[in-house]
């Protein structure tokens, strides 16, 4: 992670808009890929804050993750809309946000602006906040209900 943060200065210093976004990222889905793809056109560089096995267990419930953390990582980190995705221990990324303080905050459509941990931190140091949109029927809770039934 020090790499990573290492990293983020240098685009600071670089004048590059810096997105950042988080999520548990436990079955990669089209409405994942939708929402980076939306969050990475904002800017140019994407970093992704990726929920620990703990954190995601905490969250989702003791069946949860699906897939480990090491694994989520490496799936985000291969798509080529992200920059860097960093694994934090936390429920919320709060603590990876004061230490980046990104130009734009985005979560997924489902979440009102209000609701988005940070977002007083992004706004306080004159970033944008956006909710993205959101595509009915993709869900990672939809999905292991259906494999359920299988």
């Amino acid at each position: 992670m020090i790499s990573v943060l290492h990293n983020i200065q240098e685009f600071k210093s670089q004048g590059k808009k810096i997105v950042f976004t988080n999520g548990c990222f436990d079955l990669l889905h089209l409405g994942h890929i939708h929402y980076l793809a939306e969050a990475k056109e904002l800017g140019d560089v994407l970093i992704v804050g990726i929920n620990s096995d703990a954190s995601v267990s905490r969250l989702k419930g003791e069946n949860r993750p699906i897939k480990d953390e090491k694994s989520r990582l490496a799936i985000i980190e291969s798509l080529k809309m992200v920059d860097h995705a960093i694994l934090f221990e936390e429920d919320t990324p709060l603590q990876l946000i004061k230490t980046i303080i990104p130009d734009v905050l985005v979560k997924g459509g489902d979440w009102a602006i209000d609701e988005i941990v940070g977002s007083e931190i992004v706004l306080a140091h004159g970033g944008v906040v956006k909710s993205l949109s959101f595509i009915v029927g993709y869900s990672s809770t939809a999905l292991i209900e259906k494999i359920k039934k299988i």
